[in-house]
């Protein structure tokens, strides 16, 4: 069995968090979306996304073949469609496909944007399962995706214990990895299970009300005030004010300041104080900008803080406006509030901005990654290359008239 997850067209409403990786590497709960594809079919994965992305995350299939969006998160219900599908069998919703099941010949064809015939539809109204198809769902849905990777991981495992320097609440909701260390926290899990991997650290002071998760080697500085559902990533390190938020992996927020409602990428950094809005004073809808349509386009939602992409960061004290979507490899800081769209490679803040060059970003990047001895290969370059070219046209002050 292969599983084959694959960008839709809801690619491009998740930018700016696509920019680099597929739909389905996005992390919400405690696991990405693959990982959960992983451990619900126990089969191996690969991708079909762009072509600038396929070196990294490659194709792989054979006899038995499940394509399935990869914006979708897999559910029992599904899981149980999926694994009685016949060949040439397709699921829908509405007009957008969440899953096919090819044979090799099939697969062969399709790779090579050749005929395969017609697929036998079947709509899934009726089949419960969660779905991401804009920014705000990622931190929308955390809740929910959080309880169900929870009891997930931990069916049929026992916790480590915890030490009883704690104060808690709701214990059976908590599970504790080993190696984690968690000491004078006080923890409310009645509103959410709270879940703690491997080798992480809880700082002396946190409170933590449910529900969380707090991936692998992840820290949480002392004195840390976490309102769930929030997801603090593998190799995160975070403090300050966190509400309802989900930091992806490898991402520091380690001072004061508030982020809330928000999703932080990878290889992120917050300096000191960064605070970010999550409500307008007049308590009106935000709009947040859209990629695809260039232009701010409203959520429906009242509660919606920064969307960051990888390897951005923020300078000391940066305040930041409700709704804010900020590009990969930015730099924002000096006083006073930002525009609401800041686009990738953008260096600067609210008296302006200039381009970040190519070269400079990724000195930058690799010297972050190093920090973790992870390398920043030349398959990275190319990826972020091409997202610095794909970028430019949102970067206007670079068609500006020079003095």
């Amino acid at each position: 069995m292969n599983i084959i997850l694959f960008d839709s067209e809801v690619r491009g409403e998740l930018l700016p968090f696509t920019y680099l990786r597929p739909v389905c590497e996005i992390r919400i709960g405690i696991l990405t979306i693959r990982e959960k594809w992983e451990r619900r079919m126990n089969a191996s994965v690969s991708y079909i996304t762009q072509d600038y992305l396929a070196g990294k995350f490659p194709i792989d299939y054979g006899s038995e073949n499940y394509l399935i969006n990869g914006s979708v998160l897999p559910s029992d219900q599904l899981v149980q469609l999926l694994r009685e599908m016949e060949f040439g069998q397709a699921y829908l919703k509405g007009e957008e496909l969440i899953a096919a099941k090819l044979d090799g010949d099939q697969m062969e064809r399709l790779v090579h944007d050749e005929d395969f015939g017609e697929l036998r539809g079947s709509d899934v109204l009726d089949t419960q399962f969660l779905k991401i198809n804009h920014l705000w769902d990622i931190f929308a849905l955390n809740g929910q995706a959080l309880k169900e990777d929870f009891d997930l991981i931990t069916q049929g495992r026992t916790s480590q214990p915890l030490s009883d320097t704690n104060r808690v609440l709701g214990a059976e909701n908590i599970f504790v990895e080993e190696g984690a260390s968690v000491e004078f926290a006080i923890i409310n899990a009645t509103t959410g299970p709270v879940y703690i991997g491997a080798d992480a650290l809880i700082m002396e002071g946190c409170m933590i009300r449910g529900g969380l998760s707090v991936g692998e080697g992840a820290v949480m500085k002392m004195g840390a005030k976490i309102y769930g559902p929030t997801t603090i990533g593998p190799g995160c390190k975070v403090g300050g004010e966190i509400n309802n938020s989900v930091f992806f992996a490898n991402s520091n927020k380690s001072h004061d300041g508030y982020i809330g409602n928000s999703v932080i990428g990878e290889w992120c950094n917050l300096g000191a104080d960064t605070n970010c809005s999550n409500l307008k004073n007049t308590y009106e809808e935000v709009r947040l900008w859209n990629y695809p349509k260039e232009r701010f386009l409203p959520t429906g939602r009242q509660f919606c803080g920064l969307f960051m992409g990888d390897f951005s960061r923020t300078g000391i004290n940066a305040m930041l406006n409700t709704g804010t979507v900020i590009g990969i490899s930015a730099n924002v800081y000096g006083d006073g509030f930002p525009r609401n769209f800041i686009p990738s490679f953008a260096w600067g803040g609210a008296s302006g901005f200039q381009t970040f060059r190519i070269d400079k970003a990724f000195n930058s990047a690799e010297n972050i990654m190093s920090r973790r001895e992870i390398p920043f290969d030349v398959g990275d370059r190319l990826i972020m290359l091409r997202v610095y070219e794909d970028s430019a046209q949102y970067r206007v002050w670079e068609k500006e008239p020079r003095p």
